[in-house]
């Protein structure tokens, strides 16, 4: 009885709330499946996606050559975090992202989540990680936008690994300008004290940090170096995709 009726609550959904394609964004009559996961896009549009193949950077998950284990960007700059995975190539979905983060399309959320599980789960069931920590917003960006991104791709994430999403345990405290107007060097100042954790009862040991877009690495550098002065040693992060893939 209960599933009939949770059948019956999804299909009026459906109707109501048509489901959209993650990358284009057309409404579509049916889901693909997936490693029997449901995936929200067109055919066409998921057989032009490009997904990131081995060989790739051990730091930041950038394609590498063969027999390379670093990227020219990560031998020149030491992370402060450990390493990180994103599933998806910028030019194939740079449009996604961007409508997802400012056009009020937090429901991709889903999508990509399900992308990166199937893409990386063995990856994150390795790590064992106490929580995921989504890259927060100020208070004032939040407030106009309306959602953080990071947010709701952690919740997605949460549901899929039964690892939790610790929200608010980083907060940002200096409401910095968007990171993509400033070249390498000013990205690091722009965020340089920019996060802190709260008093927390809880410990973390080892965490994931969750964002949408990995570009330089500064601000998932500047929350780790937060975390590890609160005594996180094992700091990973997961993005969708990565500038310059």
């Amino acid at each position: 009885m209960l599933k009939s009726i949770n059948v019956f609550m999804e299909s009026l959904l459906e109707v109501l709330f048509p489901r959209r394609c993650f990358v284009c964004d057309r409404v579509i009559r049916k889901p693909l499946i997936m490693q029997g996961m449901k995936i929200s896009a067109c055919k066409t549009c998921f057989d032009n996606l490009s997904f990131i193949k081995e060989p790739v950077c051990s730091v930041c998950g950038r394609k590498v050559e063969a027999k390379e284990s670093l990227c020219e960007e990560c031998k020149l700059k030491k992370h402060v975090f450990i390493s990180g995975k994103f599933p998806l190539s910028y030019e194939c979905i740079a449009r996604s992202v961007y409508r997802f983060k400012y056009n009020n399309r937090p429901f991709y959320a889903k999508d990509y989540a399900t992308l990166i599980y199937l893409s990386y789960k063995d990856w994150i069931e390795y790590i064992n990680p106490d929580a995921f920590i989504a890259v927060a917003l100020h208070r004032k960006r939040l407030n106009k936008r309306g959602y953080n991104q990071a947010e709701e791709l952690c919740r997605e994430l949460s549901k899929l690994t039964k690892i939790p999403t610790r929200r608010g345990y980083v907060k940002r405290v200096v409401n910095t300008l968007p990171q993509k107007i400033f070249d390498r060097k000013h990205r690091q100042i722009n965020v340089k004290k920019a996060f802190i954790v709260p008093k927390n009862d809880v410990k973390l040991k080892t965490v994931i940090v969750v964002d949408d877009i990995f570009t330089t690495g500064s601000t998932i550098d500047a929350i780790s170096r937060e975390l590890r002065h609160h005594g996180t040693d094992g700091i990973y992060f997961i993005t969708i995709t990565a500038a310059g893939t």
